[in-house]
């Protein structure tokens, strides 16, 4: 089972990291321009670009070495107290950001269309189900 959810897990944070890493050089896949790139991904109030390319970048290195993590996590032996910890912290991480989502403070700082949307829709459940995956991975190095 451990396999399977960390398998799903870094699939999905390959995806985020492989879509930063592409904003990371000044692409704006899968939108046509920046500012809809920005507005839709970024969705703070009046934004105009992208955030810078460096930060695009980290955010990039961040989910690959989460994925890279989650799958490390499934291995029962590797890692030990460490392991389990680092796996903790991405938990609270990532079941934050997903809360965060939902809450009427985000929204007024976050107003643009396109991103409420794709938060109540898409960026704040993946952040849950990320951060219930790595509490389930470190529950079943636990059992």
């Amino acid at each position: 089972m451990s396999m399977f959810i960390s398998s799903l897990m870094f699939i999905a944070l390959f995806a985020v990291a492989l879509a930063h890493f592409l904003w990371s050089l000044g692409r704006t896949w899968p939108i046509r321009d920046e500012k809809l790139l920005a507005q839709t991904v970024v969705g703070f109030r009046d934004i105009e670009r992208m955030p810078p390319r460096l930060a695009s970048f980290a955010v990039a290195v961040a989910a690959a070495a989460a994925g890279v993590l989650a799958l490390a996590l499934a291995d029962h032996d590797s890692g030990g107290l460490p392991l389990n910890l680092v796996g903790l912290l991405l938990a609270a991480i990532f079941l934050a950001r997903g809360a965060l989502g939902y809450t009427g403070w985000w929204a007024e700082r976050t107003p643009e269309p396109n991103f409420r949307l794709n938060d109540r829709r898409v960026y704040s459940p993946l952040c849950l189900a990320l951060g219930l995956g790595f509490l389930a991975l470190v529950y079943f190095r636990l059992t």
